[in-house]
Order: C-alpha cells, then sequence, then structure tokens
C-alpha cells in the first residue's frame, strides 16, 4: 500500500526508538501476502455502484487484523486507532485528510468475512504460501486442543449463557466454552486444519478433521487413546504410524528397571515432537491475547479462529519468509 506521510507521521517517524509495536507491525507488514489475500476476497466486497464509496479492501484487512493482533472489540479498535500512530501508520490512516472507520463499519466488515467463509479462505491462502516457500511439510501431523473460555455470566439482555458452549472437566477444573480442535505439521509446528466445538466434545471425535490425509505420521497425547480404530480416522488415512502417548499412570505403575527406563525414553521422544503444537496455542492465547471467546455462537467463533491462526502461522514463519524474501 502507497503511504506519504504527513507532517504528524514524520515527527513520529523521527524519534530514537522503535517499539516493541512499531517492529511486530513493520515485520507483519513484509510477510502477510497482501495482494493474494485481497483477491480472495474482492469478489465479495462491496464495489460503490450504490451509496457512498466504500474503504479500500487493503486498508479493511489491515484494520481487521490489527483487530486480531491486540483483540480489541469494534469500539475500542476506532479508539486504538485515534491513539496511536504505529497503528494510523500500518493502517495507511492520515487524520488530516480522513477520520478512522467508525465501529459500524469495522462490525460490517467483520460480518462479511463470516458470512462468506473468508477467514477459512484466508487460513487456506496462507497455508497455500507456507507450502509454495516448503514451509509446511506432509508428511507428519501433531493433533491437539485447547479450550477456550466463553462468558459464563447471566447478567445479559437475554439473561443466559451461550447456548452453543458447553462445560467441561479438564483435572480437577470445570470449563465453560469451547474448542479450537488443530492439526499442525509435525516439522514446523505450523497448523495446517483446524475444527471448532462446544468445550465437551471429545478431542478423540474430531481427528478426522484435522488430518489431511496424506500423512504417514501422527503424534497425539493421551486423550487420543485408540484413536487408529475409529471408523471415520480409518476411512481417511492409509499406512499411518500413530504415536499416541501412554497414560502416566501406566508407565509410572511398571516395575524399575531396563523396560521402564527404555518406555520413559520413548515418551519423552514422542513428547519433544507434540510440543510443536503448543507454540500455535501460545501465540494466540499469549501474543494476541486470545483467551476468551468474543462471540456469541460457535461458528463466528470458529471464523475468528481461522483468521488467529493464519496469523500465528505467519508469525511462526515470519524470519524465514522474510529471508525468502530477501534472497
Amino acid at each position: 500500500m502507497e503511504k506519504q506521510m504527513s507532517f504528524a507521521q514524520s515527527e513520529y517517524a523521527g524519534k530514537k526508538k522503535v517499539t516493541r509495536r512499531e517492529r511486530f507491525l513493520g515485520e507483519m507488514e513484509k510477510v502477510v501476502p497482501w495482494a493474494r489475500l485481497c483477491a480472495v476476497i474482492a469478489p465479495h466486497y462491496p464495489q460503490g455502484k450504490r451509496g457512498r464509496p466504500p474503504i479500500g479492501l487493503e486498508r479493511m484487512l489491515r484494520i481487521y487484523f490489527l483487530q486480531q493482533w491486540y483483540a480489541l472489540a469494534d469500539e475500542a479498535l476506532e479508539d486504538a486507532l485515534y491513539d496511536s500512530q504505529a497503528m494510523r501508520t500500518f493502517a495507511a490512516i492520515d487524520l488530516s485528510v480522513e477520520a478512522v472507520p467508525d465501529a459500524t463499519t469495522l462490525l460490517n466488515f467483520r460480518h462479511l468475512l463470516e458470512a462468506h467463509d473468508l477467514t477459512q479462505a484466508i487460513f487456506a491462502e496462507v497455508n497455500g504460501l507456507l507450502r509454495e516457500r516448503k514451509l509446511l511439510m506432509k508428511e507428519g501431523t501433531i493433533v491437539d486442543a485447547t479450550i477456550i473460555a466463553a462468558p459464563s455470566s447471566t447478567k445479559n439482555a437475554r439473561k443466559a449463557r451461550d447456548p452453543e458452549m458447553h462445560q467441561t472437566k479438564k483435572g480437577n477444573q470445570w470449563y465453560f466454552g469451547m474448542k479450537a480442535h488443530i492439526g499442525a505439521d509435525a516439522q514446523s509446528g505450523l497448523v495446517h486444519s483446524l475444527s471448532g466445538t462446544a468445550a465437551h466434545v471429545a478431542d478423540i471425535a474430531q481427528t478426522h478433521e484435522l488430518l489431511h490425509g496424506k500423512e504417514t505420521q501422527v503424534y497425539a497425547d493421551a486423550g487420543y487413546l485408540g484413536v487408529e480404530k475409529r471408523a471415520e480416522v480409518i476411512a481417511k488415512t492409509k499406512e499411518v504410524q500413530w504415536y499416541v502417548a501412554a497414560k502416566r499412570g501406566k508407565v509410572k505403575a511398571m516395575a524399575e528397571g531396563t523396560l521402564k527406563e527404555l518406555t520413559q525414553a520413548y515418551e519423552k521422544a514422542k513428547a519433544q515432537v507434540r510440543a510443536r503444537v503448543e507454540h500455535p496455542f501460545h501465540i494466540i492465547k499469549n501474543l494476541f491475547k486470545h483467551r476468551k471467546t468474543r462471540y456469541r455462537g460457535i461458528a463466528k467463533n470458529t471464523a475468528q479462529l481461522y483468521s488467529l491462526f493464519a496469523l500465528a502461522n505467519l508469525c511462526i514463519a515470519r524470519r524465514s519468509l522474510q529471508t525468502a524474501a530477501h534472497a
């Protein structure tokens, strides 16, 4: 996106310190495939033949990504754009000649993405780029899931919790919300498949949705024991080697000796591979601050997860992508 600096932007650019936000947005500016993503959304974006002209598609996409990176509601995002010169520079907004898009405009753009499954298309396009750069392989997959809490309060207009969310018990604690199930590349940790369900849905029940069918190896934790016997998994995979963690109690109960030591070493080796799947979860929950669902219903929250994991993939691969760009 072409940008002409205003006096305010010039003064801001002349400061001596580069903030972490500026550094991060600068990296994302270079690795996000803007032209490809805009081409995916363009057929569904208003052409401005009637009414007032729409805001540029790339600008709206940039603003939408800012919302995902900084976990902002529509109104909070509008305020943040007025407050932050770094965010305005990223979105190419010059307050001397134009205003920040209002919260309703941001809401309508998000609804457009949801209505046409465009967040899923963004996820697919990002993964297409990663495959082209040979960063996303297909030999091995790690499957895992994480709980994302939903507001349990009934102090709202409907006096009720979200009917599509559910409670589940993990360890000795109960959680209310949804689950994000992902399939990640065993070599890079990049997410290649995604499914969203209510929190009480068993991890193993979504395994077939997370496999692309070309794996030779699949890694999973103890919650997936017996997965290789499920009919829907057998129908999708052929000659797959499963590496599912044994239950800790079973290993602990083994008699001391060589067999137990070998078993512990084997379980440790499997765990070291599975650990790569935790990186995408860390990014969306700790870096992007997505620890609670923002919208009502599984569909809207799953649509947001596609955007978040697409951006998480770019974040994981950003150094490799930048190196390839300079090569």
